[in-house]
């Protein structure tokens, strides 16, 4: 009986250490925070981003009407 629940509580052990130690869901887990990030960069410079392309836009025509 003594050797059974020494057995059982070495399983539950390695079962707990196990949770632990592995990293197969890793990768998915740094991806998503990599996209969140990025979207919160978009949203954090979204008003300067348009400005400048709206500003390089503007250079393209007036510079093309020139030709």
């Amino acid at each position: 009986m003594l050797q059974m629940a020494k057995l059982y509580a070495t399983r539950a052990k390695n079962h707990f250490l196990n949770t632990f130690q592995d990293n197969a869901g890793m990768g998915v887990i740094e991806v998503i925070l990599i996209i969140v990030v990025l979207i919160g960069l978009v949203v954090l410079f979204k008003g300067q981003v348009t400005t400048l392309v709206n500003d390089l836009l503007s250079n393209m025509s007036s510079a093309a009407k020139k030709v």
